[in-house]
């Protein structure tokens, strides 16, 4: 097991000092990218998978395995795009949600190779353009199941896992993308804070083994026009209850187009003590599912995000694609990052509601 790799703490310190000096650019959708290739089930299944019981395409993650290459060539596109940071291929790899393909068992090879292709990538590009250092960012998704809600309406305490098995799950994932290379993690598109917390703690028991401490990238999602996560949180009481992990960054992803994301990154952009995030979707779907806002919209709502200083990190969710990802890049070019708030000190606590206590 790889604790500590070369050089690796240089990249995080870089990284650090770059986020000082300008907005941070994250790839976009990975899902809509995979879905303009037309894969097969062969595809998916490759050599080592051809015999498996059950279907396995739609099952995206699993490409870091069956076509590297294809992984490989949407990280360079949206590096050349101008992403400074692209997420490693694994939303969905833990054993809780590969169980619905049967693929429990090829969940570390999953992550370990995910960042691997992410890492000799961004080497790559770091190589050809070295005033412009490329990241990977560790991909770790929700779950198919909530640890905040009830599996079962008639039944308020039912649940389908117990932290304990929350935990696990994550753990085997961050061990090996830690291994595989990356140079943070993004616990992503959180829709329920205890899942979330899970998660972190995954995170932080990985280093008190003594393995190289890395930042962490909290992404929640606001579900509706309500400003709520799914498991019924405000944007403050989500922050109030992620901080004690001391992120990196935290921010917004999914769901929302830029549009309606906007007032609750400004609300973030408040309270957060720390880089502020944002990859809304490429608006809302239509009828049929699609995504009909242009790179040139897209580029132009962040452009005033940026402009009036409430990010500090912007990319793309839903619907965007490396076009889209070129566009904001071009137009938040030269534009200096949010400033972070320097907040007075108070108790702060949560529940679905915050509470402070000055």
């Amino acid at each position: 097991m790889t604790k500590v790799q070369p050089g690796r703490a240089e990249r995080i310190a870089k990284l650090k000092a770059i986020s000082k000096e300008r907005i941070l650019i994250l790839d976009g959708s990975w899902g809509v990218m995979i879905q303009k290739r037309g894969l097969s089930e062969a595809d998916y299944r490759g050599e080592r998978f051809k015999d498996h019981a059950v279907q396995l395409k739609g099952n995206n993650d699993l490409l870091c395995l069956t076509r590297p290459d294809i992984i490989a060539d949407l990280h360079g596109q949206y590096y050349a795009a101008g992403a400074d940071i692209s997420e490693t291929n694994t939303f969905s790899a833990t054993s809780i949600a590969q169980a619905d393909y049967e693929m429990q068992a090829a969940v570390r090879d999953i992550n370990l190779e995910g960042a691997r292709i992410a890492r000799r990538v961004a080497d790559e590009w770091t190589a050809k353009e070295p005033d412009k250092p490329r990241f990977v960012a560790g991909s770790m998704g929700p779950l198919n199941v909530m640890l905040s809600m009830s599996s079962d309406v008639n039944d308020p305490g039912a649940r389908k896992v117990t932290f304990d098995q929350v935990y696990e799950a994550y753990r085997e994932q961050v061990q090996a993308l830690h291994e595989g290379g990356v140079d943070m993690f993004l616990i992503e598109t959180i829709t329920d804070t205890l899942n979330c917390k899970a998660a972190i703690k995954a995170i932080l028991d990985l280093q008190d083994e003594g393995y190289e401490p890395l930042p962490i990238w909290i992404s929640g999602t606001i579900t509706d026009r309500s400003g709520r996560t799914l498991s019924g949180q405000t944007v403050e009481a989500f922050w109030n209850s992620v901080r004690h992990a001391r992120p990196f960054a935290v921010g917004l992803n999914c769901a929302l187009g830029a549009e309606l994301m906007r007032p609750h990154i400004a609300e973030l952009s408040r309270i957060a003590d720390t880089l502020v995030s944002a990859y809304p979707n490429a608006g809302l779907p239509n009828a049929m599912g699609e995504y009909d806002e242009t790179p040139d919209q897209t580029g132009h709502m962040l452009h005033d995000w940026a402009a009036d200083g409430i990010v500090n990190i912007l990319g793309g969710c839903c619907g965007t694609t490396p076009d889209h990802i070129r566009h904001v890049a071009d137009e938040v070019k030269g534009m200096k990052p949010r400033q972070i708030p320097e907040r007075p000190a108070a108790m702060r606590l949560a529940g679905l509601e915050p509470f402070e206590l000055a």
